[in-house]
């Protein structure tokens, strides 16, 4: 089966669409384009499917790679016959292939080596194929200059057999799965680090099965044996099994190569071999596979919540192109203060001190009131952060100062403000700002649109994810940058308002690319109209293909640019509007007359189906916007700190993380509280995200609040009992059954799960 055909099967597609997909990826194009405008081509395939297809093409080419450079090493030894280049090309995966390729692979020399070197593989071999045989007896044959006793010769006769039954494929294979199937992962805590280890308590005697350790669990115990707090041990035997008797995986070796203990005179000899092989030799790099598959993982399954969570963030609706006010809190070095336009525009900074030591309430009052006033604000945007409640109160006493303006304060996450502040990009962007100000008004934009403002951010810096600097940090990036891809194509951009930095996320676009047209913009004014992209700087035809469809013009001279119609289908419109005897600015959101054309009358030879259907859809809601409704949580008066909270509270907040065992709400306390998987609804719950993601508004009910650990239990189902704070021996398990039933408040992974909030 070859690559595409294989994708093909895995993806459950026709092949010929997934070629279509390669071709296309090959050439050039991008994931947004190819999902959007050649439908056609790949049958419809998605942003994700194309994804994981990009994905499964990269390892399997690297695979097909790598089998050449296996196949001509073995070429090279004069070692490759038929069935061996056979079976390499029936692998499917990387890890088999260096299973097959282990006994030709170029190696320092080890004692098997040596052994044979010095004429000990036919003793090897008799002892192995004719077990009657006395070893010690059959060992005095085989003494020479390099062997100077039996012991010695069926030392290096055991060295061999030990690397033969280490490097049989089909025997390994096997055992690696079933360690995996059947493997338990103990963790214990080291001698002597019980209190710096306090974070890990959860684990200190722990043990589960390694295949079904979830994500978050996994990542835990191993970042508590990287910082010296935890051991880990893989258990492949139950622990009252006598330490003598063999164990199945031993059991699997000696049947592998015939071995039995029938009483002759070598099978003692052979039995100990084949022990020492598994103990010493075997099960330790078996080991160390399941691990490191229990990192990949947990690694794969962290990054995928944290994209998750990303891509809802960005997604997150926007309050719209409306005067903004950012309020970054701060006690002792006081409120900064940013005004921004309804495109974003800075228009004035300056700082505020109305909490302690200064507490200049009224003069911050005072200011905030002028520059209502002389900017005509409508939205005020309030940092998560210290004071932000108290800052919250101020903005609350400034709206009722103000009736007449109807202003809106909404109390937003500043999480990577301060990331954005201090980098090149805010210094590009603001050199003549205080880098304390440049919070602010990153607060105000993310109000107005937060994807605009938040791909300025490194994504790891939005504090949407868990353990990310534990996993593979090249995947990460990868799939983030992937999201962020997406998102900002779902959309589209408004190419004579957008920033460089949300340009260059744009298709077909690079940094360099999104600074030419910036550049372009300030010297010669708005873009009239798409065409005019061609006049940039090293934009090409082919790039202008790639971008132009996510690129919009508000008000240009070509209606259809402030749509997602691809200027490449602009003579599809045009038949249109000669069927309808109308001018585009006419036809675009006219929902009657559109529902009359037939979408067949404008199938050709190079449009199908899919494309007119969306071209249709654009015309009928044009340039529309795939974010949500706009909504904004509001906080409880008075519950500004943790020590506010009483159980049976029932409170509105927002949701800032997701994880797999449940989600993380703001309630306005500066410390997030748990939805534990079983509090999210009156039904069993097998993924969180079905039932919330970040940026959600919801109600929940204070369950169980732990002042000292800074620990707060909510639940979504406002119906649950509650009960006072419990020490933690007192604390019962909560578990869940399919019918979404508790009973308890807390298992280890809630226990666990406040200390890796946002690691």
């Amino acid at each position: 089966m070859n690559i595409t055909e294989k994708i093909a099967a895995e993806l459950n597609v026709a092949a010929a669409r997934i070629q279509a997909a390669i071709d296309l990826l090959d050439d050039g194009a991008t994931v947004p384009f190819v999902a959007r405008y050649r439908k056609e081509a790949t049958g419809g395939l998605d942003d994700t499917q194309l994804r994981t297809l990009a994905e499964r093409l990269q390892y399997l080419r690297e695979l097909q790679e790598r089998k050449q450079t296996v196949l001509s090493s073995i070429e090279e030894q004069g070692k490759l016959t038929d069935e061996l280049r056979q079976s390499i090309a029936a692998v499917d995966n990387k890890t088999a292939l260096e299973d097959i390729y282990l006994p030709y692979k170029p190696k320092r020399r080890t004692k098997a080596q040596i052994a044979r070197e010095h004429g000990l593989a036919p003793l090897a071999e008799a002892l192995l194929n004719q077990p009657l045989l006395n070893p010690e007896t059959e060992a005095q044959n085989y003494l020479n200059e390099n062997v100077a006793d039996s012991k010695a010769a069926l030392d290096g006769a055991r060295a061999i057999l030990m690397e033969q039954f280490a490097e049989d494929a089909t025997l390994i294979g096997h055992l690696r799965d079933k360690l995996w199937r059947e493997g338990e992962i103990h963790a214990t805590v080291l001698e002597g680090q019980e209190s710096a280890g306090e974070k890990f308590k959860d684990y200190f005697n722990h043990r589960e099965p390694i295949h079904s350790m979830p994500s978050h669990r996994a990542l835990a115990v191993l970042r508590g044996r990287n910082e010296g707090i935890l051991a880990l041990n893989l258990k492949y035997q139950p622990d009252d099994k006598p330490v003598g008797e063999q164990s199945i995986y031993e059991q699997l070796i000696a049947e592998q190569f015939g071995i039995a203990d029938n009483g002759r005179p070598a099978d003692r000899w052979l039995r100990d071999t084949v022990r020492l092989s598994w103990r010493a030799k075997i099960f330790l790099s078996l080991e160390l596979d399941a691990l490191n598959r229990l990192k990949e993982n947990a690694d794969q399954a962290a990054i995928s919540v944290f994209a998750q969570n990303l891509k809802d963030l960005l997604l997150a609706a926007p309050a719209g192109r409306l005067t903004t006010i950012g309020l970054d809190p701060g006690i002792r070095t006081g409120v900064k203060v940013a005004v921004v336009d309804d495109t974003g525009k800075l228009l004035e900074t300056t700082t505020i001190y109305p909490h302690q030591p200064r507490n200049d309430w009224q003069g911050a009052l005072n200011t905030l009131m002028q520059l209502v006033k002389q900017h005509n604000v409508q939205l005020i945007a309030i940092g998560n952060g210290t004071a932000s409640r108290e800052t919250d109160k101020l903005a609350g006493e400034l709206i009722r100062a103000l009736p007449e303006r109807k202003l809106q304060k909404i109390v937003v996450s500043e999480a990577g403000a301060s990331v954005y502040s201090a980098s090149a990009l805010a210094a590009k962007e603001f050199p003549e700002l205080d880098v304390s100000l440049r919070g602010a008004v990153s607060i105000a934009r993310r109000l107005q649109d937060p994807l605009a403002e938040l791909v300025k951010i490194d994504p790891k810096s939005i504090g949407v994810g868990q353990y990310q600097h534990d996993v593979n940090q090249t995947q990460l990036a990868r799939s983030l940058d992937a999201v962020v891809e997406d998102c900002v194509n779902a959309v589209g951009v408004d190419v004579n308002i957008a920033s460089v930095a949300l340009l260059a996320h744009i298709s077909g676009l690079n940094s360099t690319l999104a600074q030419n047209i910036v550049t372009y913009r300030d010297q010669n004014g708005a873009f009239a109209n798409r065409r005019t992209l061609m006049n940039v700087p090293r934009l090409g035809s082919k790039t202008f293909e790639q971008a132009a469809g996510f690129l919009r013009i508000q008000g240009g001279d070509e209606p259809l640019d402030a749509s997602a119609v691809h200027p490449e289908s602009y003579p599809i419109v045009a038949k249109m509007l000669q069927t309808t005897h109308l001018r585009a600015e006419e036809l675009i959101g006219n929902r009657s007359v559109l529902k009359t054309l037939k979408p067949s009358d404008y199938i050709d030879s190079h449009v199908g189906l899919p494309t007119i259907n969306d071209i249709l859809a654009e015309l009928e809601k044009p340039g529309r916007d795939p974010r949500g409704e706009f909504q904004t949580a509001t906080f409880a008066d008075g519950i500004e700190d943790i020590t506010d909270l009483k159980s049976g509270m029932i409170l509105e907040g927002v949701v800032s993380n997701v994880a797999a065992f449940g989600a993380f709400v703001d309630i306005g306390v500066h410390q997030d509280g748990l939805v534990h998987v079983s509090a999210l609804a009156n039904r069993y719950v097998a993924d969180p995200r079905d039932v919330v993601k970040a940026g959600d508004v919801v109600k929940v009910k204070v369950v169980e609040v732990d002042v000292a650990r800074k620990r707060i239990a909510l639940s979504m189902r406002l119906n649950d009992e509650t009960k006072p704070a419990a020490s933690r021996s007192d604390r019962p398990r909560r578990q869940q059954d399919k019918t979404g039933h508790n009973s308890g408040i807390t298992d280890n992974a809630m226990a666990a799960a406040f200390a890796r909030l946002k690691q």
